[in-house]
């Protein structure tokens, strides 16, 4: 009997291992192929130029304030006639419109109206200089400077990179005499960090007003990063199909003020209620796992990969359990497969000896495509089952983005430009952590992504908002080629055919 069934279980091992190792090496690549792009002639110490003559454009949001505003409404015309005197070609081709106060519509008319046309969508506004923190910049942050190959100040990454390549792009198209067969906008909102009421929304609205369409749009989201996902060394590019939603709820707990000589039993103060109902929702998250953009991303990297992560990404029948406990032990991949719980504000008494009568506190949370806001309400009060604990959903919020398709033809030419130009990358859909001004456009655009050309390794993702933001000379030469690429595939003549890896076209 007993040889028997070790006999059985050895059969069984050996499937499993078969079966296992079938699913690892059937797993075809998703990658196109196509030939590296030939160097496209350009002048990149001009534009290197151009973006730091940006920088020094003070175009800074979120500081409230008269006395702010005006300043940035200087820094707005001073980067608006920087563009006029830069980019010639460009305003004297394109039309050119101001919505709202400083938002900028640009129009490229399309010689096909029966094409829908595409939008680029980099923002003007950066964020504040973190009050103390400016003697730490190696540059000072609005200085421009061009040193070491690289261009130093707040926005050179975020996000006047990406505007600036695309108007060098363009620049350069229309000196070569490119005529887009689809019509293309470029929209400049100028309040994209503050979430894009005044700019991006307007735009929006006015699209709707005159039933404008748009195959698809794209702004700023993921990047190539290197060095960052386990087992591949390849650079990845990640397409954004979709951001996460966002909502802050507020919980408050009650309890009779006294004096702390004579505290109440355990779990009846304010603060003790409060702190319970804290600690179990951060010790229960809103269920995940890899699914939805998840499951996509991981499904086509997965080919790419190599030792352990290849066949545990490669067999999700068997191994996803543990993939999804070992994803969850990091933010970054944790973020990618649930609503994400965080506690950031927390606020009770002001005297060590006094008991207050109140305890409040903030939690935010960031919504997966598949939850809704009505959802992380119903976790909340489920989770902290407390009557006592009065629960609000407070600020302003919004539900997950729709999830773009990566089968269409705007995610396509996204792909085709990003191999074309680093050649190498290995391209995936991704998942959007943070806001963009692309919330405004859903129901306008057919399709929305979420994607910079910008090359990013571990250290360099803290400079986002941070200190020493800057931006090397050769990848904005990279970004320029990358947008000249994509406009001429999305807008110009169809491309030939490419397929993935070990397929002919």
């Amino acid at each position: 009997m007993f040889r028997r069934i070790a006999s059985a279980l050895a059969a069984l091992l050996v499937a499993l291992a078969a079966a296992v190792a079938v699913g690892t090496w059937t797993a075809r690549s998703r990658q196109l192929v196509v030939p590296p792009l030939p160097p496209l002639a350009l002048d990149k110490d001009a534009a290197a130029a151009s973006l730091a003559a940006a920088i020094r454009a003070r175009t800074i949001t979120g500081v409230p304030g008269p006395e702010a505003a005006a300043a940035a409404a200087r820094g707005f015309d001073e980067l608006h006639a920087h563009l006029r005197q830069r980019y010639p070609r460009l305003h004297a081709t394109l039309a050119r419109e101001v919505v709202g106060t400083h938002t900028l519509l640009y129009t490229w008319q399309g010689s096909d109206p029966a094409l829908a046309p595409v939008a680029l969508a980099p923002h003007q506004d950066v964020v504040p200089i973190a009050p103390g923190t400016e003697k730490l910049w190696k540059h000072p942050p609005f200085d421009g400077a061009v040193a070491g190959g690289e261009v130093w100040g707040r926005g050179a990454w975020d996000d006047k990179s990406n505007l600036i390549s695309q108007f060098e792009a363009v620049e350069l198209l229309l000196a070569a005499g490119f005529q887009p067969r689809r019509t293309v906008y470029l929209i400049l909102g100028h309040d994209e960090e503050v979430g894009g009421s005044e700019g991006a929304a307007k735009v929006a609205a006015l699209f709707r007003q005159r039933n404008v369409k748009l195959d698809f749009y794209l702004t700023e989201g993921l990047v190539v990063t290197q060095g960052i996902l386990p087992g591949i060394a390849a650079p990845v590019a990640l397409i954004g199909l979709a951001e996460k939603g966002y909502v802050s709820v507020r919980l408050a707990a009650e309890a009779p003020p006294g004096h702390s000589s004579m505290p109440p039993a355990p779990g009846k103060s304010a603060i003790g209620m409060l702190a319970a109902a804290l600690a179990r929702l951060d010790s229960q998250p809103m269920a995940g796992g890899i699914q939805g953009v998840a499951r996509e991303m991981f499904a086509t990297v997965a080919p790419e990969m190599s030792g352990l992560q290849r066949v545990a990404l490669s067999n999700p029948w068997l191994f996803a359990p543990l993939t999804e406990r070992m994803l969850s032990g990091q933010p970054s991949t944790n973020a990618l497969m649930r609503t994400t719980t965080a506690l950031t504000v927390a606020n009770a008494g002001n005297k060590e000896n006094v008991l207050p009568g109140r305890a409040d506190a903030v939690v935010n949370f960031r919504i997966l495509p598949g939850d809704t806001v009505a959802d992380v309400l119903a976790h909340v009060k489920h989770v902290v089952a407390d009557e006592r604990i009065k629960i609000e959903a407070v600020g302003e919020g919004g539900e997950a983005s729709p999830v773009s398709s990566s089968s269409a033809a705007g995610y396509h030419h996204i792909e085709r430009a990003i191999r074309e130009v680093f050649p190498g990358a290995v391209v995936a859909p991704g998942l959007m952590l943070a806001g963009t001004d692309a919330k405004h456009f859903t129901g306008v655009a057919e399709q929305l992504y979420r994607f910079s050309p910008v090359r990013a390794g571990s250290a360099d993702l803290s400079r986002l908002h941070g200190t020493d933001e800057r931006m090397s000379v050769d990848n904005l030469a990279e970004m320029i080629r990358f947008y000249h690429r994509l406009l001429q595939l999305a807008a110009g003549a169809p491309p030939t055919s490419s397929a993935p890896e070990g397929k002919q076209p």
